[in-house]
This record gives structure tokens, C-alpha cells and sequence, in this order.
């Protein structure tokens, strides 16, 4: 059955925009009193209200719309890692009083920290913390969201996220898109160096994520406090000729990883807050995706990711929460996404890109990111009659309605 959509005060399909450089608002398509139709779950047809409910179906149902409202796509969490049991305040705490997040991982904090909670809950824990996570992302607008393993660090217990990650997005409408990110850390208690931890996780982990199809993507973070860029290199070309599209956590606090992800074809390098011209420059000559992390920037108290010389030199750039226990455990995309556009200058076209269009592209996830004929009808809907409000409200604004897959969520 087909359903029409509308009147929208203003639509942003997010159309016809270049993947790559810098954005200006101008570029943006913006629809004036505008209607989606929508068919199986995918968009039909884009156009203006009057023309549209004039000539609709009598079998066509019509969901109209008494207030104001602007539709953009779904919002799209790029970079999570939801699936996770316990607290780091305590880690919170310390850095604000002066620890760094190096200083505190090396006394036992930090990820191991999460690891030793995150063992000691079963699946269906999980599954259970995971689903209220996910239900709060779809109150804000999201309805594709990244989500990593990598608080197990042994082969039963990133399957049990695996599995758990697996569950929770079978159950929910946030469509998840699971990482396998075995690659965090090497364990504490792993009984020997990162090489051969890489080497366990290729020789037993990954024949059950194929089995099983727990995952399509696989991640490594790359940083003194984990794993070096040649051993990252040899792990990742291994993954590639899987089959599996693979992302690097790079660049964080020193650099390395960026060009890990350039010499590997990786579809996005995520952090980059210690990137430099020189990794700048190389990011612009490859394919790789740049994915910002405001989410980290703002629970460490450091500088955010170089957004504005990343789109000039002719990158493109997405963003994204990294919600996760320790460095950003606020998880507040739309929030996190306006505070960088402020700091880092970006268009509001720059923004909206990095986390509908560009951000579906550092997923590989292109029927999404757009709406337009052919794409999922996900669309987020907020009580508006300006577009420019829901970045300028920094976050403050929460969406009056999600429509997902082309059915109607109103909150």
C-alpha cells in the first residue's frame, strides 16, 4: 500500500550533493510545502502537496500534517559503541582532576575497565542495556546507527557482543549496522603481544562472524595505548581480502593511523584529532571517508578533529557520536554535531551532510542518507518552519515524529 506524506513546510532531500570538499548552504535543495510518497518502505516520489494530494490514489492512504514541520533524512550515528555494561565515572572524574586517558589506561582503567563489567554480563543483559540506548537514539532522530563490539577482547566474548549487537537490532527500528572492533586492545589477560592477539582473532573469531554473519565490517584502533600501524596493516589487508569492508580508529592522540586506513583502502579513518597537514593532505588524495568525533573532544577536554581543513583540502567528512562509556558518554549527535559547526565553521549544508548523505557513504549504506525515489523512507521530522532552527537550537530541538522504513513514529 502506498502512503502520501505531508504537507512539509520545508523538505531537505540532501540531493545532488558532491561527496567530497566544502558545502555551501545554497547547494541545499530546499522543497516549500512539499509530500513524500512512499511504497514498501521506500520513497515513491518527491513533489510539491497541492499537485501531489490532487492526484492521489483512492487506494493511496494520506497521513497529513496539522503543524509545522521540516523533513530531513534520518539522522545516521556512524561511530557508536553501545553494546556495554557499567559506569566510567570514576575515569570522568580523574581526567577533569588532571589524569590523562593514556595515564589512566595504563593503571587498569579506561576500556579494561568496561571489559571487566562488560564480561560479567550475559547476552540478554546486553541486549536489554542495548535496546534503551537505542530507543533514546530514535527519540532523537536517529534511525541508522553504527555499533561496535570490542568490550569482550577474547573470542567468546566479542561473539557474545556480537551476538548481543545482533539480537538488539532485530528487535528495535533503529536499523543497526554492526563493527567488529575485537581489535581495541590487546587484553590483559592475553598471554602474549598484539601480533599474535590479531593473529587469534583472524584464525578463530573470523570464520564465526562469517558463519554466523555477525558483522560485514571490521575495526582496529590504531594508537600507542593499542595497536601499531604495522601490525594494524597486515591484520587489515587480511580482512580486505575477506571481503570486508574495514575502519580504523586513527589519529586520536598520535597519528599513524590515517595512513594505516589510506594504505588499506579503508572506507573511513574515525577520531583524527591529532591529524596534521601532512595527514590532511594524504586523507585528500585517497577515498578514505574523514569521520569527526565531537562526542570524544568534549568528554576529554580536547581539541576537536580539523572538520574545516579537512573540507578544504577536498575531503569529505562525516560525524559522528562514538557514544561509549568513557571518552563520550553523552551520545547526543544533533548536540555534538552543532557545537563542531560552531567551533569549526561549517555550513549548515556541511553539517546536515555529515550526518545524513556523507555519513551513509562511511557506512557503504547507500539507499539511505537522501530522500529520493529508490532510497528507505526514513525521514526525521522536526516542529519547525525554518531547517536552519535545528542546528541554531544546538540540539535543543527534538524531532516531533520520525517516519521509518515509511511508517509514522510521533513522540
Amino acid at each position: 500500500m502506498k502512503t502520501l506524506f505531508g504537507p512539509f513546510s520545508q523538505l531537505l532531500p540532501m540531493t545532488n550533493l558532491p561527496l567530497r570538499g566544502p558545502l555551501s548552504d545554497h547547494q541545499l535543495v530546499l522543497m516549500q510545502e512539499a509530500g513524500i510518497l512512499v511504497e514498501s518502505g521506500y520513497v515513491l516520489e518527491t513533489g510539491p502537496w497541492n499537485s501531489m494530494i490532487a492526484s492521489v490514489s483512492e487506494k493511496t492512504e494520506v497521513v497529513s500534517f496539522s503543524q509545522k514541520l521540516v523533513g530531513i533524512p534520518g539522522m545516521i550515528d556512524a561511530h557508536t559503541h553501545i553494546c556495554f555494561a557499567g559506569s566510567r565515572a570514576m575515569d570522568y572524574a580523574e581526567r577533569n582532576a588532571g589524569t590523562s586517558y593514556l595515564e589512566i589506561a595504563k593503571a587498569g582503567g579506561g576500556i579494561l575497565s568496561t571489559v571487566r563489567n562488560t564480561r560479567n554480563a550475559n547476552r540478554e543483559e546486553l541486549v536489554r542495556s542495548m535496546n534503551q540506548r537505542l530507543t533514546s537514539l530514535f527519540h532523537r532522530g536517529i534511525t541508522t546507527v553504527e555499533v561496535k563490539s570490542g568490550y569482550g577482547l577474547s573470542v567468546q566474548e566479542e561473539l557474545k557482543l556480537l551476538r548481543a549487537i545482533q539480537d538488539a537490532g532485530a528487535a528495535h527500528e533503529v536499523d543497526v549496522i554492526p563493527t567488529c572492533l575485537a581489535a581495541h586492545m590487546v587484553p590483559h589477560d592475553f598471554e602474549g603481544d598484539q601480533k599474535e592477539y590479531l593473529e587469534l582473532i583472524l584464525s578463530e573469531l573470523l570464520p564465526v562472524v562469517q558463519q554466523e554473519t555477525l558483522a560485514s565490517r571490521f575495526d582496529i584502533f590504531i594508537e600507542q595505548s593499542a595497536f601499531s600501524p604495522f601490525a594494524a596493516k597486515t591484520y587489515l589487508m587480511a580482512l580486505a581480502s575477506e571481503g570486508f569492508d574495514i575502519t580504523v580508529h586513527g589519529d586520536q592522540f598520535t597519528t599513524g593511523g590515517s595512513q594505516t586506513a589510506i594504505d588499506c583502502g579503508a572506507i573511513s579513518v574515525d577520531h583524527l584529532e591529532a591529524s596534521t597537514d601532512a595527514e590532511i593532505d594524504a586523507l585528500s588524495q585517497s577515498t578514505v571517508i574523514p569521520v569527526a568525533l565531537p562526542g570524544a573532544s568534549l568528554g576529554l577536554g580536547c581539541g576537536y578533529a580539523p572538520a574545516r581543513k579537512l573540507l578544504n583540502a577536498g575531503c569529505s567528512l562525516a560525524i559522528a557520536s562514538d557514544w561509549n562509556p568513557g571518552s563520550a558518554p553523552q551520545g547526543h549527535l544533533l548536540l555534538q554535531a552543532s557545537l563542531l559547526a560552531a567551533s569549526e565553521k561549517l555550513s549548515t549544508a556541511e553539517t546536515l551532510a555529515g550526518i545524513t548523505v556523507r555519513a551513509a557513504a562511511a557506512l557503504g549504506a547507500e539507499d539511505r542518507g537522501e530522500i529520493r525515489p529508490g532510497a528507505l523512507a526514513d525521514i526525521t521530522l522536526f516542529p519547525t518552519n525554518d531547517y536552519r532552527e535545528i542546528l541554531y537550537l544546538q540540539g535543543m530541538m527534538n524531532p516531533a515524529a520520525v517516519i521509518k522504513r515509511g511508517e509514522l513514529f510521533r513522540f
